[in-house]
């Protein structure tokens, strides 16, 4: 990893992981995505918590809060966004650039709709991007089950967007 890189942890907060339905793969994602928290804080990279606000998501409310699971700390970086692109009408642009961040790697929720957004446009900002496979997760939805979403997005992204690591 590059001293260029930070990790972006997308919406994993109680409403969005405990909604009506439970994220798809929650525990397995979240043992991930502390995983990788820990690799970032062992070479004292950056971290940066992406939190959702929006009427069912009121800021400092329990559905809003980070699940207590994740291994977030005081210490780390927290952008609040009202839009499913976290660059939009956030200081997420001036805190990378601030950082020096060249490279992101994206995890979090929900894959067709935050996480998505985020990764088509940090690489229309030109963001060198990187993602681990089954990062994200989501619900079932009319259309697909959640593991096909992923799996359908995953294969969008890759190669185009992002690289798998």
């Amino acid at each position: 990893m590059s001293n260029q890189q930070a990790l972006l942890v997308i919406d994993l907060q109680n409403g969005v992981c405990y909604g009506q339905d439970e994220l798809f793969g929650l525990e397995p994602l979240l043992k991930k995505v502390n995983q990788r928290i820990d690799d970032y804080r062992n070479q004292h990279l950056p971290i940066i918590f992406i939190q959702h606000e929006d009427e069912e998501l009121v800021k400092g409310s329990e559905s809003w809060q980070l699940v207590p699971q994740l291994k977030n700390l005081p210490e780390d970086y927290y952008v609040g966004k009202t839009h499913a692109n976290s660059f939009y009408q956030t200081n997420l642009q001036e805190l990378l650039q601030e950082l020096a961040i060249k490279n992101l790697e994206i995890v979090g929720a929900q894959t067709q709709y935050c996480v998505d957004s985020t990764i088509k446009f940090a690489h229309g900002l030109g963001y060198t991007l990187f993602l681990q496979r089954n990062g994200t997760s989501t619900l079932d939805n009319p259309f697909m089950t959640a593991a096909t979403t992923i799996a359908f997005y995953e294969d969008l992204w890759d190669q185009r967007f992002a690289t798998f690591l």
